[in-house]
């Protein structure tokens, strides 16, 4: 369990990471789009609507919604799975991987801002 002062600081580092990406220009992410994003890039393939719905513990149509959307700005990609041909496996493109590595520095940055 985490004590007030843990929970603020996180909270402090979240907001301002947060501030940071809003006075940006760029993909302006919902949580739930987010969440898509980072199960994609951080952790192992194959990713299918099936699969990230049952890990997020959310709905097949808010999956394929967020996804619409993440697609749209090219951030992921919808590829028909070769070895099942009713499956869409869902994979990661370079613009995405560049939006997260901007992501990681601006959340960088606000943590060595609160050790200083």
């Amino acid at each position: 369990m985490q004590n007030k002062n843990t929970s603020q600081a996180a909270l402090k580092l979240w907001k301002q990471a947060l501030c940071e990406l809003v006075g940006r220009q760029g993909p302006d992410l919902s949580s739930r789009q987010m969440a898509i994003m980072l199960t994609v890039y951080l952790e192992q393939p194959p990713h299918t609507v099936r699969g990230l719905a049952a890990q997020l513990q959310i709905s097949k149509p808010a999956v394929t919604r967020a996804l619409d959307t993440l697609s749209k700005m090219e951030l992921l990609k919808r590829k028909p799975d070769e070895a099942d041909r009713r499956s869409i496996n869902v994979i990661r493109t370079v613009k995405g991987s560049v939006y997260l590595s901007e992501i990681a520095d601006i959340i960088e940055q606000a943590a060595w801002k609160n050790l200083t």
